[in-house]
């Protein structure tokens, strides 16, 4: 048996962490049973929005002829696109692996990593299975891998996920999605752009059903101007004949007391299915009873405001404890583990302005919280948009968006959405604001804003009249 001072499952935001303590002089054992980089760089977040640039950039030429620009796509190599961003993929992953293996503080053991106890890791299969670990500290942050949902029909049908969405070398004729999170709207964004008709079948009533309510209504509406959309449906069957994919859907009440209804279905052919339906936790395939390691109701690690689980000794962060599952999240938490681990005294994470954004078109982002909560709550708040065209950057760019600022009636920002151009870029200066500043929008009025840039889109709607949430009071 091997013996090192930290051992982490999972390459990804996990290594900041096993950096760390090799920095500190601690031998260090990383146990990976994928490609080196975790989800993110081999199958998520970075080949999705290089091939999504691709996407913007077509999209870029064949919005040409509103500003009186005549031009043509004379050709689109799109099997070169996917593989050249592959390589490049494929090429950072074996920089880090070669830089694991050269490293004289790291121990990388390729293989799936099960608990044998509460110290010990066993490898149960791959290049190295049967190693076994044991360590004095342990990270998981092993990730999620995608959902796939109960359809009948399913397990007889080739379907897609991201994974094999994101190396598919052809755009299929028609593309069915079932999924209306994130990964539908990107996905179906960058097919669609390149050519498929795209069908996207989601649960709830709007699509990004985790972003504003006001947001994700106007987004559906542009989504169901470029596609085929049936919100409010869940797939229920599924088959394939000949390589004709066949989905059966019918309608969906969301809520504690919803489900599926008897309601005429509705039935959708393509050549190809796309399941994005989220993510579900690796922890099934760790073996984490052996070690005590305790679960939600989901699957996700269960961890304390330190992100220590209920095993001595043994920590989590990422994907795999369910927070948020967001690369810029996992890569905050490593570094609240590494102060808890090397630091004077623990520390809570903390999630104070946790952004996200979505890299569709039109582009999603959004900050604190959305006003239906509050509204649920009996929260006093004040609302204010602000369109994009009434700035000169966005009237010059014919952008078609608004930024969403909410206040509390003191001033303090308790949530900024954006949809439209650059969102994921706009959104930023709110989320320092609530981070790192005042956190009100004292902060964004009085901070000078280039002019005509589109950051005025923020400084003006943080600006000029609110209005009160329910009440429809001004503020």
């Amino acid at each position: 048996m091997d013996e090192v001072d930290f051992l982490v499952i999972g390459s990804g935001s996990g290594l900041d962490v096993a950096n760390a303590a090799a920095n500190r002089g601690q031998s260090v054992a990383v146990v990976e049973k994928g490609p080196l980089g975790g989800t993110c760089l081999n199958r998520g977040c970075i080949p999705s929005k290089m091939l999504l640039y691709h996407a913007d950039v077509l999209e870029t030429i064949e919005r040409a002829d509103e500003f009186h620009i005549e031009a043509d796509v004379a050709d689109v190599e799109f099997s070169e696109i996917v593989r050249e961003v592959n390589e490049e993929v494929h090429t950072d992953s074996e920089s880090i692996r070669d830089g694991l293996r050269s490293s004289n503080a790291h121990d990388l053991y390729e293989g799936e990593g099960r608990f044998v106890d509460e110290r010990t890791v066993e490898i149960a299969s791959g290049a190295d299975e049967g190693a076994q670990i044991r360590a004095e500290t342990i990270l998981i942050a092993a990730g999620t891998r995608p959902a796939v949902p109960d359809i009948g029909g399913i397990e007889a049908v080739e379907y897609l996920t991201s994974t094999e969405a994101l190396q598919l070398e052809t755009p299929p004729d028609h593309l069915v999605i079932v999924g209306g999170g994130y990964i539908a709207a990107e996905l179906g964004h960058f097919f669609g752009t390149f050519g498929s008709d795209v069908t996207i079948i989601g649960r709830r009533p709007n699509l990004l059903p985790e972003a504003d309510e006001e947001i994700a209504e106007a987004f559906t509406e542009r989504y169901a101007e470029r596609f085929t959309v049936h919100t409010g449906h869940a797939a229920t069957a599924v088959s394939e004949d000949n390589g004709t994919v066949t989905v059966e859907a019918h309608p969906y009440e969301y809520g504690p007391d919803g489900g599926v209804s008897d309601e005429a279905s509705v039935t959708v052919t393509g050549d190809e299915l796309l399941v994005a339906a989220g993510r579900t936790p690796n922890t099934d395939r760790l073996n984490l009873d052996a070690a005590g390691i305790e679960t939600d109701d989901r699957g996700f690690v269960e961890t304390d405001e330190h992100l220590r689980t209920t095993a001595d000794g043994v920590w989590a962060l990422g994907d795999v404890v369910g927070e948020y599952l967001l690369k810029h999240s996992a890569n905050h938490e490593a570094q609240a583990v590494a102060r808890n681990l090397f630091g004077d005294e623990l520390e809570a994470v903390d999630y104070t302005a946790m952004p996200f954004a979505v890299f569709s078109s039109p582009e999603v982002a959004g900050v604190g919280a959305r006003e239906e909560e509050l509204r649920d709550a009996g929260r006093e708040y004040a609302t204010r948009t602000y369109r994009y065209d009434q700035t000169a950057r966005g009237s010059a760019m014919k952008a078609d968006g608004f930024l969403k600022a909410i206040i509390d009636l003191d001033g303090r920002i308790l949530g900024c959405h954006v949809i439209g151009p650059e969102a994921s870029d706009l959104i930023q200066e709110v989320v320092v604001v609530m981070k790192a500043g005042s956190g009100t929008v004292r902060d964004i009025r009085e901070s000078v804003h280039i002019h005509p840039a589109l950051s005025e889109v923020v400084q003006r709607g943080f600006s000029g009249q609110f209005h009160r949430g329910n009440s429809g009071h001004s503020h």
